[in-house]
């Protein structure tokens, strides 16, 4: 038998005899064996014996490196002028999806979505969320319906971000808080996390329970994405945010995350210009397996509100200033690119 006939299983079944590894044994292994070697690698994890020994070639996890286009853009923007006055762009992609566009064209988006991987969850999505152009993806917590980052072709990621972070005319400031943890609608998802033996409610809640609001500044208006903040953030929450503009809110009919009295008291606490439904049943995007409901029950509740005819929203200063919680809601208007 020669090298080039030699077969994965007769390496297996040839040469088990123990080698001395660097010429020390011990008492519990006094060698170690190419088997022993293969079984010790998959009880780790490094894919086991069959991993190590298929021809494949070695693959990368990401494919982000696969990505079209470059940094053209981003350069550019460095030259930027801060805070630009000019309008200010919200497109909407569905669920709690936004894009917000600043005066001087630098892009944002928060939170793209996915179906759980896991497929504990069922399906949610109609479709998996466009690879669209962007600057910067954010996310405000990792919920597979908030954290497709990979999706968005974007020259910078910057994942659960706390703390302040600036480019071009944009300022974004992440407040670490924590997800709603008690399920004000009928569907009872958070006793789902008991199952699993783990905790959802702070302090000693698991980690995927930890969350970021972000508070956008450009143009002249402070944006805040609201993500699935808990209804009654910690010490300190409502004294860092300051002025808000246009607040987004996870509201929906089945009242998911927050229930129709828990949304109308944060708006009442931040007496935010504009309101801006999210994380709702959308025909465009979303299946009913989600168990969401669309928003238009809470919506025609308010005092002043208005159902756009399109997923794009154009905002300046002068016209936000003379608005007092008004809200604008998508419905199924979504952008698809």
């Amino acid at each position: 038998m020669t090298n080039a006939t030699v077969t994965k299983e007769t390496l297996i079944k040839s040469d088990l005899k123990p080698t001395i590894v660097n010429g020390r044994s011990d008492a519990m292994a006094p060698g170690l064996s190419r088997r022993s070697l293969f079984m010790a690698a998959g009880a780790a994890g490094v894919g086991g014996a069959a991993s190590l020994l298929a021809p494949d070639r070695a693959q990368a996890q990401s494919t982000d490196w696969t990505q079209p286009g470059n940094n053209n853009h981003v350069i550019d923007l460095q030259a930027t002028s801060r805070f630009a006055d000019g309008a200010v762009g919200i497109d909407f992609y569905g669920h709690c999806a936004f894009k917000i566009v600043s005066p001087g064209g630098a892009t944002v988006l928060f939170d793209p979505w996915r179906d759980d991987p896991s497929g504990a969850w069922g399906l949610w999505f109609k479709q998996k969320f466009p690879e669209t152009v962007v600057d910067i993806t954010m996310s405000t917590h990792t919920h597979f319906d908030h954290d497709a980052i990979d999706r968005p072709v974007s020259t910078m990621v910057l994942d659960r971000m706390v703390g302040s972070f600036e480019f071009a005319d944009l300022r974004i400031t992440g407040f670490a808080d924590k997800h709603a943890c008690l399920a004000p609608g009928w569907y009872k998802w958070t006793d789902a996390l008991a199952e699993f033996g783990v905790k959802a409610c702070p302090p000693d809640n698991v980690g995927h329970m930890d969350m970021v609001t972000y508070l956008v500044e450009t143009g002249g208006i402070r944006t805040l994405i609201w993500g699935d903040n808990r209804p009654d953030p910690g010490p300190g929450f409502w004294e860092s945010i300051g002025r808000v503009d246009v607040l987004t809110l996870p509201v929906d009919g089945s009242q998911h995350i927050l229930s129709y009295a828990q949304g109308n008291a944060i708006v009442e606490r931040l007496q935010p210009k504009i309101v801006i439904p999210s994380h709702y049943l959308n025909e465009a995007t979303t299946y009913t397996l989600s168990t969401l409901q669309p928003a238009d029950e809470w919506v025609k509740a308010q005092k002043s509100y208005r159902f756009l005819d399109s997923a794009t929203l154009s905002l300046t200063a002068a016209e936000v200033a003379g608005m007092d919680r008004e809200f604008r809601y998508f419905g199924a208007n979504v952008h698809s690119a």
